[in-house]
């Protein structure tokens, strides 16, 4: 559990326990050094606007972690940074490679691009199972870890919150000034991320703030991968719940009204709750919901919003 805050938000004692139990239904995580993390730069690459890092990390202590740490070419001193999470869309082949590739629902430039454009620094990973990690199905992966005591969504956190310590070792980002991006599994393991760990200034998720009672209630169970499903959660959490744990670091959701995985009467209502959350702490403005008449996939309006939100705030 981490205990370090966000130098613009001292986090009140209801958070921090709340935040425990959180942690607690992730099963049985790693006991890594978290000030340690050790890392291998495989390759070097470098195009017009960026120079990309091809890096293995060891985060968990069981397997490396292939990973993409790139920043604008050219720059110098200490920068923003992105921690950028890959979806899922069953396609286990990508990972990673969806921050310079992307993705058909994301806008044809890739976020490798926007961001360094924007003079940011980018880490993303590969999450279990998928790029240079898969080999094994995520339903194999789900249940060894559930006989023994773990929980793959939480191992995926756990990784998650493991690159946030490896960013604050290297000199060249300024680790008070990181965000978390993502659309679907990455837009959930973005709101996920910024609500475990206080060390995240800026969450924007796209396709993915789904309300699990909302969703049980359509019986909509097999839209979201097993990995999506955390054992006793709704016994002690709503997605608001959780949700609540950022406030009143700022916080951008966006989603379509159309996507049968995002059922935007639950979007409505996690709206209420935040926006009241937000009210209380006097941090109104960084709570913002934006619903767009589409599916599941990426405007264009939503990247311009994305971008807007992280130059306002990070």
């Amino acid at each position: 559990m981490m205990d370090c805050k966000n130098e613009n938000n001292v986090e009140n004692s209801r958070q921090v326990e709340r935040r425990k139990e959180l942690m607690n239904l992730l099963g049985d995580l790693p006991q890594c050094n978290r000030e340690n993390v050790e890392s291998r730069l495989i390759d070097t690459v470098e195009n017009d606007v960026y120079t990309l890092e091809k890096l293995t990390l060891d985060l968990n202590g069981i397997e490396p972690v292939p990973a993409y740490f790139i920043k604008p070419r050219g720059a110098v001193g200490k920068l923003p940074v992105v921690l950028f999470n890959h979806s899922h869309g069953g396609n286990y082949h990508i990972g990673k490679d969806e921050l310079i590739s992307g993705a058909v629902y994301l806008q044809k430039i890739s976020y490798a691009e926007a961001f360094a454009k924007e003079g940011y620094a980018v880490l993303c990973i590969d999450a279990w199972c998928f790029g240079e990690r898969r080999g094994r199905t995520e339903t194999q992966i789900f249940k060894e870890m559930l006989w023994n005591g773990k929980v793959l969504f939480g191992m995926m956190a756990y990784d998650g919150m493991r690159a946030v310590d490896y960013l604050h070792t290297r000199d060249d980002v300024d680790s008070s000034r990181i965000a978390t991006v993502g659309l679907s599994m990455g837009g959930t393991m973005a709101w996920w991320l910024a609500a475990l760990d206080a060390r995240i200034k800026v969450c924007v998720d796209m396709c993915s703030l789904t309300d699990f009672h909302t969703l049980s209630e359509m019986n909509g169970f097999d839209g979201h991968g097993i990995y999506y499903y955390i054992p006793s959660l709704l016994k002690y959490f709503s997605t608001a719940g959780i949700n609540e744990l950022i406030a009143p670091r700022p916080h951008l959701s966006q989603s379509g009204r159309y996507d049968h995985l995002v059922p935007y009467a639950g979007v409505v209502k996690i709206d209420k709750v935040l926006r009241e959350t937000y009210k209380n702490e006097g941090m109104e403005d960084a709570w913002k919901l934006r619903t767009y008449p589409c599916g599941h996939m990426e405007t264009a309006e939503m990247r311009a919003e994305t971008l807007a939100f992280l130059q306002q705030w990070l």
